[in-house]
C-alpha cells in the first residue's frame, strides 16, 4: 500500500501490476480472491482497478529456467515475464520529450578523461543540447558558465542530446573537483538555486511506511532533490487554517519553512 501511496503522491499515472510467486498458490481461487483485493486497493489510491493489467507468475522459476537454458522462451514461466513486458508496452503510454523547454540535466556522475576534460554524465530532465553550446553549472559555488565541447551516449558520439537521453557531457575549462553529482547543468540564466524554501507537505502515518513520533521546528530532515541529498533545516510549520503550530504528527498536512 504504502508503495501505491507514495507512487501516487509522486505523480506517477500509469502501473502494471505484477503478482510474484505464483508458484506457491495451489489453489486458483485464492489467486483470483488475491488479483479482486489488488484491484480494491488500486481504487482506494485513485487507481483505476478494473484497468490496470495484472500479471501473475514467478520471477524466480522464470530466472532459473534462462539459467539453465537462455533460449527456454517456451518455458511457462518466462512466457509470463514475456506477458508483463507485453502489457507494460501497450498499457503505459511512451513518455513525451519535453524538447521545447530550456535544457537541464541532474549530474549523476563525474569523471575524467586524459587530455580531453571533464565528463558529467545524468539524464536529460528537459531540451536539447548541442555540442559548442554554452551551459550553467549550478549549484554549489557561484553559477560558472562554461561550453559544451562534446556529447556522448552509449560510446557513440552526438551532435545534439534530447530530453530522455542519459548521456555524457564533455565540460571545457572544468575541473573534476568544480563539479559533483546533485549539481544541474541548465540553460545559461534559466535557473536560480535557492537556499530556501516553502513547502506543502503530508507527513506519513506509520501505517503508510511513515514516521513513528512528531516532531517540532529545528528538526533536520534529509531531502532528495533529483541526484541529490542535503540536510535541511525545518524553521517553522502553518496548518491549513494558517495558524503557526509548533508540533507536527504523522497524518498531519502542513506548510513548513525550510
Amino acid at each position: 500500500k504504502e508503495h501505491l501511496l507514495l507512487a501516487k503522491q509522486v505523480g506517477v499515472p500509469n502501473i502494471v501490476v505484477f503478482l510474484n510467486k505464483e508458484d506457491q498458490v495451489d489453489d486458483p481461487e485464492l489467486l483470483e480472491l488475491v488479483q479482486l483485493e489488488v484491484q480494491e486497493t488500486l481504487e482506494a489510491y485513485e487507481f483505476p482497478g478494473e484497468e490496470v493489467p495484472i500479471v501473475t507468475g514467478s520471477a524466480l522459476l522464470a530466472l532459473e529456467a534462462l539459467i539453465e537454458n537462455t533460449e527456454a522462451s517456451d518455458n511457462k514461466w518466462v512466457e509470463k515475464i514475456y506477458t508483463l513486458m507485453e502489457q507494460v508496452d501497450s498499457y503505459i503510454p511512451t513518455p513525451e520529450r519535453e524538447t521545447d523547454k530550456t535544457f537541464l540535466m541532474a549530474v549523476e556522475d563525474v569523471f575524467s578523461i586524459t587530455g580531453r576534460g571533464t565528463v558529467a554524465t545524468g539524464r536529460v530532465e528537459r531540451g536539447v543540447l548541442k555540442t559548442n553550446e554554452t551551459v550553467d553549472l549550478v549549484g554549489l559555488g557561484d553559477t560558472k558558465n562554461v561550453t559544451v565541447t562534446g556529447l556522448e551516449m552509449f560510446q557513440k558520439t552526438l551532435d545534439e542530446t534530447v530530453a530522455g537521453d542519459n548521456v555524457g557531457v564533455l565540460l571545457r575549462g572544468v575541473q573534476k573537483d568544480e563539479i559533483q553529482r546533485g549539481m544541474v547543468i541548465a540553460a545559461p540564466n534559466s535557473i536560480e538555486p535557492h537556499t530556501k524554501f516553502e513547502a506543502q507537505v503530508y507527513v506519513l502515518t506509520k501505517e503508510e511506511g511513515g514516521r513513528h513520533t512528531p516532531f517540532f521546528p529545528g528538526y533536520r530532515p534529509q531531502f532528495y532533490v533529483r541526484t541529490t541529498d542535503v540536510t535541511g533545516k525545518i524553521e517553522n510549520f502553518t496548518a491549513d487554517d494558517g495558524s503557526e503550530t509548533k508540533m507536527v504528527i504523522p497524518g498531519d498536512r502542513v506548510k513548513m519553512v525550510v
